[in-house]
């Protein structure tokens, strides 16, 4: 599990994308990326997360910033997902979450007193150089949109004035 500080650059990484094609980090420089790992498509929790930044997406436009989302799911899982919930951002399928463990998202986790690896939902803003911004860990979906809206915004006013 790597853990990255603040300021250093993110973990480049290339994944097959709910588009078909395959999508690494490199790919937007020049962009702020949004980098958020959610646990499962179709959950009630993830759809929320991803419905707050569907809605948030254009905002995220206007301030160079691409949303980008990650999850243990197949491409075919997101493409439905996208499908269902009309999400205009690609999602990302990490299988064999070596991404997760890259962003040191995938976690010992304990429910109904079992223990099992999991994906622990998590965001990270990323600077178009590369570099990370901001992280949010073990996050609460109601408001965390917003949250990452505000952090855009006081990135892209930063670096243009």
């Amino acid at each position: 599990m790597t853990e990255f500080q603040i300021g250093e650059m993110a973990p480049n990484f290339e994944l097959p994308a709910s588009n078909g094609e395959n999508v690494s980090l490199s790919d937007y420089r020049g962009k702020n990326v949004v980098l958020y790992f959610y646990p499962k498509d179709m959950t009630t929790a993830c759809i929320q997360e991803s419905c707050d930044f569907r809605d948030a997406n254009a905002e995220m436009l206007q301030r160079n910033t691409v949303i980008l989302g990650i999850s243990i799911d197949t491409v075919k899982s997101h493409q439905n997902f996208i499908a269902k919930k009309e999400l205009p951002f690609l999602l990302l399928a990490d299988t064999e979450h070596a991404v997760c463990e890259l962003y040191g998202v995938w976690h010992l986790k304990k429910l109904y007193g079992r223990e099992y690896m999991g994906l622990v939902r998590s965001t990270f803003l990323i600077d178009a150089n590369g570099k990370l911004v901001r992280e949010w860990r073990k996050i609460r979906v109601k408001g965390h949109a917003l949250q990452v809206l505000e952090a855009v915004e006081e990135l892209y006013e930063a670096a243009n004035g």
